[in-house]
């Protein structure tokens, strides 16, 4: 028998052609693309994110949302986006290693590098759902009715920028260890910086954090913010950049767009990083001293029915609802304050910025009314008995200190055109009661009701709201004296004498 010895034949040599890698590339993507937007993690994230987003929607403003805070409320909720995308990134990332197949990627036309841009890619493409998620919540609150100022682009961006960051972040993980148990220990410590981290705080450490959170309830006019929102995003942007690209430069990637890509991203990190930190200009400064003690330079007025309502540019639009409120309590009232003119003014304190929230002191001017820079809910009423208290007792200063039976006109003035005022009542006080003392919120100092003129306006809301009216009107002069308990006024309205307390606090 003759053996015929063959050589085998060598195997056939792949060439790396630029567009043919790539086209295998963006194959490549879609397949990761649709393998992670698929992932029970990531979609239990965009479900729990989306019934969020459309349980809130409307709530936080009353109906009557300012863009400027709208837009900061499309961040937080993408960050659980965010970390279901991390997780899912990287256990894909590290999907050969744990089936032991990562030796026969040798034999195929993507290199490492490569297979690391296709997942990169595939980051990309929850990044953008992200960004229609958030243009859709920001879009529905810039429709609304009552919809008032401008939003920021930089802050919109924040949202689909972070879950570009986390997910890319997974992915430089998988790089650096070939651990399924990294990218959890990842997750459990962005979740302890955002809970502990710099987020929340004043100085300029807390920029370092994908989303700032602002504690307080302020809304100030767009132009005195002072959030660096540009800056920050084009950091978040430099700071993702910088983590894909690295991840893909430790995959094998050493070409120059890879290093030089590397060595922009890092500029841009610290491009906005450092602007970012500036902290506010000497002319945002005054800007808020002058829109917080002489509100009058940077206001317009609008006449209303003899009063006058003077608004920071971007409320003009509020003029109507207020100047309806105004009518409301006045129809109500008798005596020459049925048809005293009163003048509101926008009053904000925005010398610290969105950290302070410090109370307005009353204004003393004749017949001058505080607005606030937030309407709808609570704030109806709370705007209602401000104007109220003009308009019994002469200014804001007098009115905040008020202590006798003056109360019950007050709050029946305030109260008496809703179609519920016993909710309404519930809704401006402090401690949301309808009985016994408490305290009534205004747009300035709050007033203080006793136990006993709780009783009394509790009765006058039981009765025909015709039949109160004119005995207001009718007994006005005695109801507006400073003299006047709750249970003279319970007498002079018709109403059963009070039992409760009816002494008030110093």
């Amino acid at each position: 028998m003759t053996a015929v010895l063959r050589t085998p034949a060598a195997p056939p040599t792949v060439r790396d052609e630029p567009g043919g890698s790539w086209a295998a590339v963006a194959a490549l993507a879609l397949f990761e693309t649709r393998r992670l937007l698929t992932r029970v993690p990531v979609l239990l994230a965009f479900a729990v994110y989306l019934g969020w987003t459309v349980w809130r929607s409307g709530k936080a403003w009353g109906g009557y949302p300012a863009l400027q805070d709208a837009d900061r409320a499309t961040q937080t909720a993408p960050m659980l986006v965010g970390l279901a995308v991390l997780l899912c990134v990287n256990h894909a990332a590290l999907r050969s290693r744990r089936h032991g197949t990562e030796q026969h990627f040798g034999v195929l036309a993507l290199p490492p590098w490569r297979r690391t841009a296709a997942h990169a890619l595939s980051v990309v493409a929850a990044a953008l759902l992200t960004g229609v998620c958030v243009a859709a919540q920001f879009g529905w609150e810039a429709l609304r009715p009552g919809a008032i100022g401008r939003g920021s682009m930089g802050e919109l961006l924040v949202g689909p920028l972070t879950v570009l960051l986390f997910g890319l972040a997974g992915l430089l993980v998988a790089g650096l260890v070939r651990s399924a148990l990294a990218a959890p220990l990842l997750v459990v410590f962005c979740l302890f910086l955002s809970v502990f981290g710099t987020g929340s705080g004043e100085g300029w450490e807390r920029w370092l954090v994908p989303v700032v959170v602002e504690s307080t309830s302020n809304t100030l006019p767009s132009d005195l913010l002072g959030r660096p929102a540009g800056w920050h995003a084009l950091y978040l942007a430099g700071l993702a950049l910088s983590l894909g690209l690295l991840a893909v430069l430790m995959a094998g990637g050493r070409k120059p767009v890879v290093v030089a890509g590397v060595a922009g991203a890092v500029a841009m990190t610290l491009l906005g990083g450092v602007a970012q930190a500036r902290g506010d200009s000497p002319e945002l400064v005054r800007a808020r001293e002058r829109a917080t003690l002489d509100p009058e330079q940077v206001q317009s007025c609008a006449r209303r029915d003899g009063s006058t309502y003077c608004a920071f540019p971007e409320w003009q639009p509020r003029v109507d609802d207020w100047a309806g409120v105004v009518d409301r309590v006045r129809s109500l009232a008798g005596g020459r304050a049925q048809v005293q003119d009163v003048v509101v003014r926008q009053r904000v304190d925005a010398r610290y910025g969105l950290t302070g929230d410090a109370a307005l002191t009353p204004l003393e001017r004749p017949h001058e009314v505080t607005v606030g820079t937030q309407w709808g809910g609570n704030r109806v009423p709370e705007f209602s008995a401000a104007v109220a208290g003009v308009l019994v007792a002469g200014n804001e200063k007098a009115s905040t200190s008020i202590c006798d039976g003056r109360i019950v006109t007050v709050m029946w003035l305030a109260l008496g055109w809703e179609s519920d005022p016993m909710a309404a009542l519930r809704r401006v006080r402090l401690n949301d009661t309808v009985t016994g003392s408490d305290s009534v919120l205004q747009p300035t100092d709050g007033l203080y009701m006793t136990a006993a003129q709780t009783e009394v306006l509790r009765a006058l809301f039981e009765r025909p709201r015709g039949e109160v009216t004119a005995r207001v009107k009718d007994r006005w002069a005695e109801l507006t004296s400073p003299k006047v308990t709750a249970a003279r006024a319970a007498q002079l309205l018709g109403v059963p004498a009070p039992e409760g307390d009816d002494k008030c606090l110093d």
